[in-house]
């Protein structure tokens, strides 16, 4: 039952797992009490790994291009890919 309540689940939860279409006879109540405690208990709560937001790929900043002032990506300023073509600057 601490399994249980440690997952934060309710009494009533705990009361329909094990009372919820029992056999008739009932021939082994221990073993079946056990049976649905452990078989039917709920999944673990989220740990706090689990509610972290997932890691963000690094972006690219944009730039300005001194040629044209074109917005493009790179880590570094300068010019742009047409600019960078008709000024003959390698890429």
């Amino acid at each position: 039952m601490a399994a249980w309540l440690e997952r934060d689940a309710t009494t009533d939860a705990m009361r329909r797992a094990l009372t919820a279409d029992l056999p008739k006879p009932l021939k082994h109540p221990a073993r079946l009490v056990r049976h649905r405690l452990t078989a039917l208990l709920p999944p673990p709560l989220p740990g706090i790994h689990d509610l972290a937001p997932p890691r963000r790929a690094p972006v690219t900043p944009f730039q300005t291009c001194d040629g044209c002032e074109r917005a493009f990506r790179s880590h570094d300023p300068g010019h742009c890919r047409d600019c960078r073509a008709r000024y003959g600057e390698a890429a």
